[in-house]
């Protein structure tokens, strides 16, 4: 199976990875729904991920594949403070615009 990775050219990995961290940055800068928001992020540290592993099955290395399982653990972690936090500012303020949470101000 390692043979077949590597009969893709890691320009094709750097060329996907480049365009979902893009769509990902324009994600978090034009949308107002704090989900696609969080989605957003979460799309622009996988596109990190894919990155590091395509770099470490190429260089046949394994740290940037233990650094992927890091980033996992880290990118998991932040979305489940997100989403309870996302929950708590639907409570008090009945949306996830958020360009709305001035109101929060006390």
């Amino acid at each position: 199976m390692l043979d077949v990775v590597k009969t893709v050219p890691i320009d094709y990995y750097l060329w996907l990875s480049c365009a979902l961290f893009c769509i990902g940055v324009f994600g978090v800068l034009i949308r107002r729904n704090a989900l696609v928001v969080l989605m957003c992020v979460e799309l622009m540290l996988n596109a990190v991920n894919l990155l590091l592993a395509a770099f470490s099955t190429y260089l046949s290395d394994a740290q940037g594949q233990i650094l992927v399982f890091f980033i996992m653990v880290v990118a998991a972690a932040e979305a489940a403070v997100g989403l309870g936090i996302l929950v708590m500012i639907f409570r008090n303020t009945h949306t996830t615009d958020i360009y709305l949470l001035d109101k929060l101000r006390g």
